[in-house]
């Protein structure tokens, strides 16, 4: 059993496309999306952020000045984290902050997306929105009826030309649909498919 998609072309509405009810057709697992969202957040941090303990300061091997009889407080070293030149108490190191997830949540986490998409009037098919020519004129033309501001286009490759033509427009991203990534799918006002990238989305995720 099929669900129906709205169909675009270049001037306006051209009907509808039919797509599997297994993959768009899914109710909206909330938890999942937002674990599925936090991972590729967490993914994509450097981690990289590292300052120096008391044991990393150089110098401070010996004693600043004798234990009594100075009037100042007693100190055995300038590597103390009491001194301005000094080490951190809890020093910040490297790290990874990738989350593990297995490939089936990944997939149910797509499909709920995909079909909150749907339900919202977000997710659109177009077989012509890739352009002839690698002009953002080009690009801008073809869009130009949809009213939304953040716009991803999915596609089965990506063609010079729509590399070229998108890439000067703000708010617009290209993706292939066999990477596709979760944050653009849900940060995205208006998801524009091509035919080619439904059908490959259903066999990846099945």
């Amino acid at each position: 059993m099929g669900l129906q998609i709205p169909a675009l072309n270049e001037q306006d509405s051209a009907g509808t496309a039919q797509v599997a009810e297994s993959i768009f057709g899914q109710s909206y697992n909330e938890t999942l999306v937002h674990q599925l969202v936090t991972r590729y957040l967490a993914g994509a941090r450097a981690g990289t952020k590292a300052q120096k303990t008391r044991s990393d300061v150089s110098g401070g091997g010996t004693k600043p000045w004798r234990q009594k009889g100075t009037g100042r407080a007693r100190s055995g070293t300038t590597r103390s984290p009491v001194w301005r030149t000094g080490g951190v108490t809890f020093a910040a190191r490297p790290r990874n902050y990738e989350q593990k997830l297995n490939k089936k949540m990944f997939r149910v986490g797509i499909r709920s997306i995909l079909s909150e998409l749907l339900r919202q009037d977000r997710l659109v098919v177009s077989s012509d929105i890739i352009p002839t020519t690698a002009k953002t004129k080009a690009l801008n033309e073809k869009l130009k009826n949809i009213d939304a501001k953040r716009i991803l286009i999915v596609v089965e490759t990506v063609e010079p030309n729509l590399a070229l033509a998108s890439r000067n427009i703000p708010y617009i991203e290209v993706i292939e649909a066999a990477n596709l990534n979760p944050v653009l799918l849900v940060g995205a006002d208006k998801v524009i498919a091509t035919p080619g990238a439904l059908k490959q989305l259903e066999e990846r995720l099945a």
